[in-house]
C-alpha cells in the first residue's frame, strides 16, 4: 500500500478519529464536577485517585442561595 493512496489517508483519518473517541468516553468516567456545599466552588473528583481538584470556578446560584440565608 503507498502512503499517498487516499486508501491509506482513508485508514489513517479513521484510526485517529476512533482513538479520539475511545479517549473522550474514558475521560468522562473516571472524573465528575460537583459543588463543594461550604465554599460553593466547582471541583472535579478523580475517580482514579480519589481526589478533589478544585477549578477555581464558583457557582453563581450556589452562592446567592448562601446570601439569601445571611
Amino acid at each position: 500500500m503507498d502512503i499517498y493512496s487516499s486508501k491509506f489517508a482513508i485508514i489513517i483519518i479513521i484510526a485517529l478519529v476512533s482513538i479520539l473517541a475511545l479517549q473522550v468516553m474514558t475521560n468522562n468516567s473516571n472524573s465528575r464536577q460537583t459543588i463543594d456545599s461550604e465554599t460553593c466552588e466547582l471541583y472535579i473528583m478523580d475517580a482514579n485517585i480519589n481526589a478533589k481538584k478544585y477549578l477555581n470556578e464558583f457557582d453563581q446560584k450556589c452562592l446567592d442561595f448562601k446570601n439569601l440565608n445571611k
